[in-house]
């Protein structure tokens, strides 16, 4: 916004109280205060001198809390994903949240259930956007999340020898990645399901010859150690954390297969981002995931924690994987065009141009009404 000649300021809580030494129980408790009592003072004081030609920008709708103090000015607020707000309310069973979690996302949601203008990542965003605000139709739109350009196609065999070079340096190892190798990218949270991730890579190898490791960009959490010693994967897992952007490109250029089962999600970037470099993808046959990889990835079931037939996803999912390795060079290059093609929406100067044009329509719906 500032290349295109706005004017951007921005607005947070400052470090009052949380600054105060103080053992941590204590201090998450004193940065409530600066953000619920301090800052709304401070917001207050500012907006006197604002005019009705400002235009107030939430970048998550987690900031609802401090919606209504802007409701009466022209503003949009950003939706990225529901799955807290979901969460609190029992609608998603892998997590439960606990009795404050839920007053703070009860909180959240007075608070932008009060806003008038919405952009969403997602038209699945917006669906549940719409399940909370259901007359907020006219005035939410989806702008999809920007695939930025260092993420392009290079050469496979040249990026995995950059990535095996880098993983050398910083980790010690000499993995042989020239063959192929399977990645998945994802930090560690629940909905990211890495734990799934991991029963796919152990079942594939019961039914494969190949020998391909898995590369996991994004460190699988500590409650996952026992199933990666009992699986024997430590030989087999190369596990990176907090790598350069340009290694990250690597990595998809260089994959074999890109997996993404993720339970939920708000966009899926890493989906976007492979389909860029010309890798293969495999995820969730759920939106937004759907949405996002379109006819150009292949998709399996999500994964449930009330199953009956307790491998069977594994062994579905790791059939899909095989199948997606064994494509002839012919088809295999069809699927890398089909989601390149299929990324150019996320692309370009589009999406920025989307955002302006509806905060401009914001800006001058409210000046009329102002008038």
């Amino acid at each position: 916004m500032e290349s295109r000649g706005h004017e951007v300021e921005f607005w947070t809580a400052e470090k009052f109280f949380y600054r105060v030494i103080s053992p941590f129980k204590i201090k998450k408790w004193l940065g409530y205060i600066d953000q619920f009592l301090i800052f709304p003072l401070q917001v207050k004081i500012r907006l006197r001198k604002y005019t009705p030609e400002t235009l107030f920008v939430f970048a998550d709708q987690a900031l609802g809390p401090w919606v209504p103090l802007v409701k009466k000015r022209p503003h949009v607020v950003h939706c990225h994903d529901f799955m807290a707000l979901k969460s609190a309310i029992g609608l998603i069973d892998e997590h439960p949240v606990s009795w404050t979690g839920k007053i703070y996302q009860n909180l959240i949601r007075k608070g932008f259930m009060q806003g008038q203008n919405f952009i969403s990542v997602s038209k699945k965003t917006q669906q549940d956007l719409l399940k909370f605000i259901p007359n907020k139709q006219e005035s939410s739109q989806v702008v999809y999340n920007q695939v930025a350009p260092l993420f392009k196609r290079k050469n496979k065999l040249s990026a995995r020898s950059r990535l095996a070079n880098y993983i050398g340096k910083t980790k010690g190892l000499r993995p042989n990645l020239s063959k192929g190798f399977i990645l998945h990218v994802g930090i560690d949270v629940w909905y990211k399901n890495k734990r799934g991730v991991l029963e796919l890579y152990v079942e594939w190898r019961k039914i494969t010859q190949k020998d391909f490791p898995l590369v996991m960009v994004g460190k699988p959490g500590k409650n996952l150690t026992p199933f990666i010693e009992q699986s024997n994967l430590n030989g087999n897992l190369i596990v990176l954390e907090n790598i350069p952007q340009e290694i990250l490109v690597d990595a998809y250029c260089g994959a074999s297969v890109f997996i993404f089962p993720s339970l939920e999600e708000g966009f899926g970037w890493p989906i976007a981002e492979a389909m860029a470099c010309g890798c293969p993808v495999i995820t969730t046959k759920l939106a937004p995931m759907t949405e996002v990889g379109g006819n150009a990835a292949y998709y399996i079931d999500r994964q449930t924690p009330k199953r009956t037939d307790l491998n069977s996803w594994e062994q579905n999912g790791a059939k899909v994987i095989e199948g997606v390795l064994n494509l002839k060079p012919n088809d295999l290059e069809k699927v890398i065009q089909a989601g390149i093609k299929n990324v150019k929406k996320f692309q370009g100067t589009a999406i920025v141009d989307q955002t302006e044009a509806f905060y401009k329509r914001t800006l001058e719906n409210n000046l009329i009404n102002f008038k």
